[in-house]
Parts: C-alpha cells; structure tokens; sequence
C-alpha cells in the first residue's frame, strides 16, 4: 500500500485525540460527525464528483486506525466504505445524511445493523426474484430495534416489508466485494485496538513496581508483553497483507476470498491472546472504569465476531484448504495459485 501523508495522519489524530478529551466514548458523536465532515474525512473515498475527497483505502485505514487508537467510535467505515460507495455502484444520488448498510434477510430483517437506529438513512441491500438490489431509506420509515454490542456501540435490528421496496440491481461482484470489504473493516479496526492494548500494556509494566521493582523486569510479565506483541504482529501482518492486496487488484483477486478469511481468523485468535494477557499484566485496575484498557479489550473482542465470527472464518479457511488438497496447498497459502 502506498505511504499515507504524515500531515494528514497528524491532522487525523489531533481531531480525535481533543475529542476523546473532551467526551466519553460514543459520545458526542453529532459534533464530531460535524467537525469530520468540514475537514473532508466523512467521505473519505467519495469521487470529488460526488461531493467527496478522493482519497482511498489506504487513507481511509488510516482514519479508522487513529480513530480507535484515541478510543473514538464512529460509523465512518459503515457510511463511507460501505453505505456511500454501494450508492456510487449503482449510481444512486449522495447527499449529507449520515448513512449505514446492511444485507437483508429473505423476510426483510437484519440484525445488528451498526448504528442504523443513529441514522439519517440506512442503505438496504437484499435479494430479490431477478437478482441483488440496493435501496436508500430513510430510517424513520423502517423499523428499528435499538441493541448494542458488548463494547456499547450501537447495534440494532431493522426489518422493513420488502413488497414495498424499490430497489437498483446490484451486481453478484458487488455484493461479494461488500462483504469483503467489511470484513477487512472490523480486521483493520482489530489490529489498531490490539496495538493501542499493546502500547498500554508496554506502559503500565515499566511504571507499575513490585517489590522495589518495574513489572517489566519480571519474566512472567515479559512473556506476557511479548506475547501481546507477538499476536498483535501477526493479526496486522495478515491484514495489511489482505488490503494490500485488494488494493492492488482492485478488489478483484482470486485469493482475495482466501486472505481475507485469514485476516480475520488471525485477528480474531489474536484478540483472545491480546486481552488476556493485557488483563494479567494490568491486574485489577486494568478492569476498573478509570483505566482506560477496557475502551480497547472490548472493542477487539466485539469486533471479531462481527461480518463473520472467527469459527466462522476458520470454516472459511478450512475449506480453502481442503479443496486445494495436498498438491495446492502451498501454492495457495503462497497465493500463487490458480
């Protein structure tokens, strides 16, 4: 992936970074909302000629990692990644609602839709008798049931008579490269939520003492640390590897199906590790409301289970590699194959 300018990333940081001073996570989310879209980060990846910055994923990654870096939650990813750049597929209008997606069941529901019940309009996207079709609507005329993951964020079911719909077909590619690229959102929102972990328990083990001495000078506690940086290594590893290569084509790799699914199957894993052992070395404090380690924890563990749980992308993996049977499977895992 290309270099992100170091401006921009510092730009980025300092917004959130005077943000979470000021506000608890999750809120004041409309006033920051505002102050991201005058400096063009609300639509990111948006073309210029659809009102948005032109930038890309690269630079899109970067928003998403210093956001939860500073522990601010946003449903950036979910309008502009997703939401907005499905409206551009189909060639549906864009204007400054804040917007979320989702994948309709066949009795028009979908549960926990991120941030719909804190939306302007919801895009719908569901399978019909002709093929997949894709809808704008606002969220006062849909039913939603307001819920929330287990770090807080909101996560609602929605349902909606899909007799009444009006929908632009969507084409097969486009659904698939949906998915794909929100899986590859929670993998990159994981990485950065383990770094942060990483970073703070790096901290804690150097100015914590016990008995006259830093944590960090003990080998149980450096075991635990290398371990948080080991898994935390290999999740971010897998999922640059992934981006990267969705990146370069475009989306549309034949292994992109196979690096995703071990993207998310080594963050997922990884995040079970990261949090246990931050919890060990961080020891009754790191589970109190005045350490701030459990904006991250549960963040990561959250999220793993999202756009796919991490049985499920292991199943994935599994498959891959069963049908690539003994003489293609290192071609495969060399993403050299056919």
């Amino acid at each position: 992936m290309s270099a992100v300018d170091a401006e921009l990333v510092e730009m980025m940081s300092a917004v959130f970074a005077a943000h979470r001073e000021q506000h608890e996570p999750g809120e004041g989310v409309a006033e920051l909302w505002s102050r991201l879209d005058e400096l063009g980060l609300v639509r990111l990846t948006g073309s210029e000629e659809s009102g948005g910055s032109g930038a890309g994923w690269a630079e899109a990654a970067e928003l998403l990692r210093t956001a939860v870096w500073n522990g601010v939650r946003i449903p950036l990813a979910e309008h502009d990644l997703l939401a907005c750049w499905l409206l551009d597929i189909v060639g549906l209008p864009v204007d400054d609602a804040r917007r979320t997606a989702c994948l309709l069941d066949d009795d028009g529901a979908a549960r926990d839709v991120p941030w719909a019940a804190d939306s302007e309009s919801v895009v719908l996207l569901w399978q019909s008798a002709t093929g997949y079709q894709a809808a704008d609507v606002a969220a006062s005329s849909l039913s939603i049931t307001a819920g929330h993951n287990n770090a807080g964020e909101p996560r609602d079911g929605v349902r909606v008579d899909l007799a009444a719909l009006t929908g632009s077909p969507v084409p097969d590619e486009a659904v698939a490269q949906f998915m794909r690229r929100a899986a590859l959102v929670r993998a990159v929102q994981v990485c950065a939520a383990l770094d942060r972990i990483l970073a703070l328990s790096v901290a804690y083990s150097r100015e914590r003492t016990q008995f006259g001495r830093p944590l960090a000078k003990f080998q149980a506690v450096q075991n635990l640390v290398a371990d948080i940086a080991a898994e935390s290594a290999l999740a971010r590893a897998a999922t640059d590897g992934a981006l990267a290569e969705a990146l370069r084509s475009d989306w549309s790799s034949p292994h992109l199906d196979f690096l995703v699914a071990v993207a998310r199957s080594c963050a997922g894993h990884a995040a079970s590790v990261v949090v246990r052992n931050a919890h060990q070395v961080h020891g009754a404090i790191g589970t109190t409301k005045e350490h701030r380690l459990h904006e991250f924890t549960m963040p990561a563990l959250a999220w793993r289970s999202e756009y796919g749980s991490v049985a499920h992308w292991d199943e994935v993996l599994t498959d891959h590699a069963t049908g690539a049977g003994a003489d293609g499977l290192w071609a495969l895992v060399t993403a050299t194959g056919g």
